[in-house]
């Protein structure tokens, strides 16, 4: 009985205990320790902190969601009004970093014995937060350096009310505003089971000097506990020229672990990406890209990668799979890009060369200057250094506005220390296959480029497709050509270029209107056009030039048929943009009204002159007028050709041409 009774003595004295402390917690002029915190936690930050407002602290029952003892442990409330803290004094983006008309805080009691602050409820309402991060690294929201903290701080979650923040980040050249306001009731987010929209805020700012407008909407009630936790958010914004749009989870927000948002992009130019995203891309018409963006964080690097998505370059289409891993010293871009048909207006850019005839889809490419055709846009090499790519592509048609299509492209682009390499680049041509390798090293001022190429079975008809009379033509081109130069266009490589170029046709037919007409054959000429053309056979053409400091000669050119011999000398200058070629037919048996004599090819590019030497012409009509004197029959005579050039050699002269070409840099004295 004593013992009872005793035990409930004690009872009683500790339920007496607990309630004169309960009523002193909650008569107490928290108030009064507002000067304490203040002056404690300005002198742990070196910061200026200030709670000016009322200092409430209440006491609840934990959750019934928790698990154990932690329901049953009574857990404070800390309300406080009119709080501030201050910026570092070289912050431009204002004073206070943080100010908020009211924030409520909820904590475990018992863990911080062992100096850990569990924050289970942070409610920030009227938020105003203003944050910087500098190019050196150093940043607003770090506390001045005392050491590693003693203490732990866990925020489980945290609910937003309407509020403002600015961020600016100097190593990336942004300044992002974001103006919050709370939705009613919430909106109904995208996904079933996710919890509802309940902000919504409206964008504004710079990247890398590019305006920055927008909008969108977000979770309200951020969780920052488990692994599969998940916070919508759905917005759109102008980067400048680019229209972004977002929409999906966040997963796992206190970590920041990933990403999974719709996302689509439009703009001017895919070019206009590279302040945006990091990544070199060419200029182009414009672009919109509708895909999928997952993210994933490793230790602080990031991978990210745009899924599945679609889109259109101009009248182009394009599909597949990026990834971008942040990585040292460069990150990477990889993946699959594919096309049903690319028109080369869309990717002339990319080569300096505007493809698109002046036209606002073409791209913004440098024209040449007056009477040149080599392209003159200049490679931006300072960017290569972005990143390393190793991209393949593969496209199904190839469309050009004026030559032959290209069909079945594919290629692997690779940009490793700023060394671009497409290899190999192979492509369908005239029936055909083109094999090449590109190198571009950008690592110096001046780009060092080489360039391979391997054309096997061009189908002559098909080189030709516009011209009726070559239709009926048969045979193939087997062609080579090794090239190297230095120069940041196109044009200035192919002016310092050297190497070799060889061709070959081993047998096939040709317009035997084309050849007259290339022999003057004049009454010939007038009875195929009259009666109908004929194919003539073709035994054999073989080609060899020799490229030296961007000057083309030639160094074998015969074109054997059954009728006649061509001989082809001169050279081609890439680098002035001009020609001078003598061709040289010869008749294999007699030609009546024939002006037969050498042919020239001179002039620019621009604006080649092609026709018949004077020389050898005038001397033929000189003496068919001094003939005619004496009879106007011998008038003829000199229009008759009777000489017959011996056959070709013609498996010597392939055998000669098809040796493979070299491109040997020049010797240092000759440069």
């Amino acid at each position: 009985m004593k013992k009872s009774k005793a035990v409930k003595i004690a009872g009683g004295a500790l339920a007496i205990l607990v309630a004169l402390i309960a009523l002193f917690l909650a008569l107490f002029d928290w108030n009064m320790l507002r000067p304490y915190i203040n002056r404690k936690v300005s002198d742990t930050t070196g910061r200026d902190f200030a709670i000016e407002g009322n200092l409430d602290v209440k006491f609840h029952r934990g959750l019934d969601s928790e698990q154990g003892w932690r329901r049953y442990v009574p857990r404070p409330y800390v309300s406080a009004e009119k709080i501030h803290m201050s910026n570092p004094d070289w912050s431009t983006v204002g004073p206070q970093m943080a100010v908020a008309d009211r924030v409520e805080v909820a904590f475990h009691i018992l863990p911080l014995l062992a100096k850990d602050f569990v924050v289970t409820d942070l409610r920030l309402n009227a938020p105003d937060i203003a944050v910087q991060r500098r190019k050196d690294g150093s940043n607003s929201w770090t506390f001045k350096d005392n050491g590693p903290s003693e203490w732990d701080v866990d925020i489980q979650r945290l609910a937003f009310g309407s509020g403002k923040v600015r961020y600016v980040d100097e190593p990336i050249g942004l300044d992002l505003r974001a103006d919050a306001q709370t939705i009613n009731g919430g909106a109904k987010a995208e996904a079933p089971g996710e919890q509802p929209y309940g902000l919504e805020f409206k964008l504004s700012g710079k990247y890398n000097k590019a305006a920055i407008t927008g909008g969108g909407k977000a979770g309200a009630v951020l969780s920052l506990t488990g692994e599969h936790v998940t916070f919508p958010i759905e917005a759109k914004a102008d980067i400048g020229d680019n229209k972004i749009g977002l929409q999906g989870t966040v997963t796992d927000p206190r970590a920041l672990s990933g990403l999974d948002l719709k996302m689509t992009l439009a703009g001017a130019s895919m070019a206009d990406l590279y302040p945006l995203t990091g990544v070199l891309l060419p200029e182009t018409p414009p672009y919109q890209t509708r895909g999928r963006l997952l993210a994933k964080k490793n230790g602080e690097a990031w991978t990210f990668t745009y899924q599945k998505f679609t889109g259109k370059v101009g009248a182009s289409d394009i599909a597949g799979t990026l990834e971008y891993a942040q990585r040292k010293p460069r990150p990477l871009l990889s993946g699959e890009l594919t096309s049903q048909q690319v028109r080369l207006a869309d990717l002339g850019p990319t080569v300096g060369a505007d493809t698109g005839a002046g036209t606002k889809e073409s791209g913004k490419v440098k024209a040449p200057p007056k009477g040149k055709a080599l392209p003159v846009d200049q490679f931006n090499t300072a960017k290569w250094g972005a990143l390393d790519a190793e991209v393949k592509f593969t496209g199904k048609r190839i469309v050009r506005a004026h030559d032959i299509p290209l069909q079945d492209i594919s290629t692997t682009i690779r940009m490793k220390d700023k060394v671009l390499t497409l290899t190999p680049l192979n492509f369908g041509m005239a029936g055909g296959r083109v094999t090449s390798n590109i190198r571009l090293d950008g690592r110096q001022k001046t780009i060092d480029a080489q360039a391979r190429l391997a054309a096997r079975h061009l189908k002559i008809r098909e080189l030709f497709p516009k011209l009726q009379s070559m239709q009926a033509s048969f045979g193939e081109v087997n062609g080579d050509a090794a090239l190297a130069g230095n120069g940041n266009s196109v044009s200035a490589m192919l002016a310092s270029s050297n190497g070799e170029l060889n061709a070959v046709v081993t047998e096939g037919s040709v317009s035997k209107f084309i050849l007259e007409i290339a022999g003057l054959n004049v009454a010939n000429a007038v009875f195929v056009k009259v009666f109908g053309d004929k194919q003539v056979h073709l035994n054999c053409m073989a080609t060899e030039m020799d490229v030296r400091k961007g000057r083309a000669n030639v160094d074998r050119f015969v074109l054997d048929t059954d009728d006649a011999v061509i001989g082809v000398t001169g050279y081609v200058d890439l680098a002035s943009e001009e020609l001078d070629l003598d061709v040289r037919p010869k008749t294999k048996g007699t030609r009546i009204f024939s002006l037969r004599t050498p042919l020239y090819a001179k002039g620019t590019f621009t604006d080649p002159k092609v026709g018949p030497h004077a020389g050898p012409l005038a001397l033929k009509a000189g003496a068919a007028v001094a003939l005619a004197t004496v009879s106007p029959l011998a008038a003829i005579l000199p229009l008759v050709n009777v000489s017959k050039v011996p056959d070709t050699n013609c498996a010597a002269e392939i055998s000669a041409a098809s040796k493979k070409p070299q491109a040997k840099p020049l010797p240092k004295s000759v440069k």
